[in-house]
């Protein structure tokens, strides 16, 4: 079998299953992608030109719809060319959110097409709206939104499937999307991560982090609003005064991913710093910007509480290897955390807005770890049970590969995943 990768940044959310075809006997299978920073094994990896960018000048509706048709341009033209080359793949996978979906069925008629759907976009009971709460959304930026989508109902009417990773992402599409759509995480490697036994961690300063150290963590690919982080820095100060030892670690660049910038300018850990002045012990809060994946593993393993907050959005990989690294998890009560986190059970949530009950419950948690071990160990057991790359997430792509590939059609949302 022949299949094409297509994402702008892959591996991304292939990175298992890309291989694991590519060890199949007989299989060929390429990634075209804009950026080229890993080469996995078995797979051979094509770059498309950056695309154009659209003006300012067009309807601030279309914009990213725009930039997608040029970028669905520039994929479409690679693929002409694989195929003046003698590359026709029975099965494309692609991540369309970019627009790199828009034509690749314009370009290969009788390919399998199964598309990854990240987030379909609503101007309520999502990310637009929730931060600050309450406030009625005008309806200039309702029909903006709407626009967004337009992309992926694009691209929904030209693959034969659709997959998502979690059931609140898949919630979002309209009743008549969900019916083309799976429900398949991309799996979390539970047996590479897990808690070493005697771990260590240097800080930028030089202080190393051992075993029994209260540490606070949290982990963010873009230290944003978007991940909670404006609640989490006003945590820290009742959590600093009342936890002398406590040190606090904060994982993630400045550049947001999601969000956009402050309005007055500069980066939200700035902006953030400046509000909270001498309220906050510096010596004590540690911004490690991003850091290699073992490392972060590492960190996460003298983890004493975790937190982890998030707008109602995409869920995070970072707190399910938390949970897989037996972390106490405190989590925002928000859908796609709720989804994995059940209070008191396998960990712990808290009101995204209220940094006070955050910090009162990072408190009670370094106060009284014993208390919380089991709800480790419950974490790590969820994880295993619903996410594990191996047994369970790995297994059941490769199914709907095989499924979409062989041209049958896989049964909809619950059927791969309960």
């Amino acid at each position: 079998m022949r299949v094409l990768f297509v994402h702008q940044n892959f591996p991304a959310q292939y990175r298992h299953v890309a291989p694991a075809l590519a060890r199949r006997p007989g299989s060929q299978v390429l990634a075209l992608s804009e950026t080229a920073h890993e080469t996995l094994p078995g797979i051979q990896h094509v770059r498309y030109k950056p695309p154009a960018t659209g003006s300012d000048s067009t309807h601030r509706y279309l914009r990213r719809l725009e930039n997608a048709t040029y970028r669905g341009q520039q994929v479409a033209r690679a693929c002409l060319a694989l195929k003046e080359h003698g590359f026709t793949p029975d099965l494309v996978c692609c991540h369309p959110g970019w627009g790199e979906g828009l034509f690749l069925r314009d370009v290969w008629g009788e390919a399998r097409m199964l598309f990854y759907y990240e987030f379909y976009y609503t101007s309520a009971g999502g990310d637009v709206g929730f931060d600050p709460p309450g406030q009625p959304l005008p309806a200039d930026d309702a029909c903006r939104i709407r626009m967004l989508n337009a992309n992926h109902l694009l691209c929904l009417q030209a693959s034969d499937w659709g997959h998502t990773a979690t059931h609140w992402q898949a919630s979002r599409f309209p009743d008549w999307a969900r019916q083309r759509l799976s429900v398949v995480h991309e799996g979390i490697d539970t047996a590479a991560i897990r808690r070493l036994p005697d771990p260590r961690f240097r800080l930028p300063d030089g202080t190393v982090l051992r075993p029994g150290d209260e540490v606070v963590t949290f982990i963010g690919r873009g230290l944003e609003p978007y991940r909670g982080f404006p609640s989490f820095m006003r945590a820290l100060p009742a959590i600093l005064e009342r936890r002398r030892a406590a040190q606090v670690v904060v994982v993630g660049g400045d550049e947001p991913h999601y969000g956009s910038r402050p309005r007055e300018g500069g980066t939200w850990r700035e902006v953030l710093l400046a509000e909270l002045g001498d309220r906050l012990d510096l010596s004590r809060v540690h911004f490690t910007g991003k850091i290699p994946h073992a490392e972060l593993q590492a960190l996460l393993g003298l983890s004493s509480a975790h937190v982890y907050l998030t707008y109602p959005f995409v869920l995070s990989w970072s707190m399910l290897e938390a949970m897989a690294n037996e972390c106490l998890v405190i989590g925002s009560a928000t859908p796609p955390v709720q989804e994995v986190i059940e209070d008191g059970r396998n960990g712990l949530l808290v009101d995204f807005h209220a940094p006070e009950q955050l910090a009162e419950t990072v408190v009670r948690a370094l106060a009284r770890p014993e208390a919380y071990r089991p709800l480790r160990a419950a974490a790590r057991r969820s994880i295993v049970e619903r996410y594990d790359l191996h047994s369970r997430c790995l297994p059941d792509l490769l199914r709907l590969v095989d499924t979409v590939a062989a041209g049958r059609r896989p049964a909809a949302i619950d059927a791969l995943v309960e």
